[in-house]
């Protein structure tokens, strides 16, 4: 059994550029040295594919996919990181499997919209007198070790100093048509896209908290940056780039940034 798209390269590069005859596809397939010619070799840096790095037509093709493929797309060049790291695709790309209504909020990692599996939400409850871990496992139909886990406690004494606990999700279907608030709880020490059944959302005081966390961890952020471009002795956006496809750790940004570096040495681009 031959490749899916063995077959049909032909047409595929035909509806990328429909000037190209199969004709002349056969003929610089035989002047570049066949198969392993250059020419053959589908990629946005290819002057044959001008399509791959156009804004307009990668926004089309990426609105389809899904979280972990916008993921990829975004390693393979900073046009496709650039369209596939915008908020309208990542936010439609994140609801899509949970046919959520609505997602309110500004994550302050740009790796939270990489992942959308169940375990990144969570119900907002809010504790009233009577309330024990246990009960509540019963009420929403979850563990008890798996409310402890998502909150950081480490025993169920932890409840009465808290306003709120954070409920794992275990029924997706709860999801369906419901608005989430992209919250960084200060217990669970994560960002959670957290989801109020009474159909309010976060009170003021939690607001207040979000913003200042917020307020925080940009300016983190841009020391961070400022250290990077310093090190790599690039521009800010250069840097924001490897900072991103790391998933905002420094140190791998720098590796992602030597490993580039040392393969355009070895290639001659540099």
């Amino acid at each position: 059994m031959g490749c899916c798209g063995d077959e049909d390269e032909d047409d595929i590069l035909k509806h990328l550029n429909p000037t190209i005859s199969t004709e002349s596809l056969d003929d610089s397939s035989s002047s570049s040295g066949g198969p392993g010619g250059s020419d053959d070799v589908i990629s946005p840096m290819n002057s044959h594919f001008s399509a791959l790095t156009c804004r307009d037509t990668l926004r089309i093709i990426f609105e389809k996919l899904p979280i972990p493929d916008l993921a990829r797309a975004s390693c393979v060049c900073r046009v496709w990181s650039s369209v596939a790291s915008d908020r309208d695709i990542l936010t439609r790309a994140f609801k899509a499997p949970w046919k959520l209504k609505e997602v309110i909020g500004e994550p302050i990692s740009g790796s939270f919209w990489r992942d959308n599996t169940l375990g990144k939400f969570a119900i907002s409850h809010r504790i009233v007198q009577g309330d024990t871990v246990a009960r509540l496992a019963i009420k929403y139909s979850v563990q008890v070790m798996d409310i402890k886990r998502l909150n950081n406690m480490m025993s169920e004494h932890g409840i009465y100093s808290r306003e709120r606990l954070l409920i794992p999700i275990s029924k997706p279907e709860i999801l369906i048509g419901g608005t989430c608030y992209v919250e960084l709880d200060t217990y669970a020490k994560r960002e959670v896209a957290v989801l109020y059944l009474d159909g309010g959302g976060p009170d003021l005081k939690t607001q207040t908290l979000m913003m200042m966390h917020r307020t925080t961890s940009e300016q983190g952020m841009k020391r961070i940056l400022h250290s990077l471009r310093r090190s790599m002795q690039v521009d800010e956006e250069t840097a924001h780039y490897y900072l991103s496809v790391s998933n905002g750790d420094p140190r791998a940004a720098l590796s992602e940034f030597s490993d580039d570096l040392r393969w355009e040495s070895q290639t001659g681009l540099a």
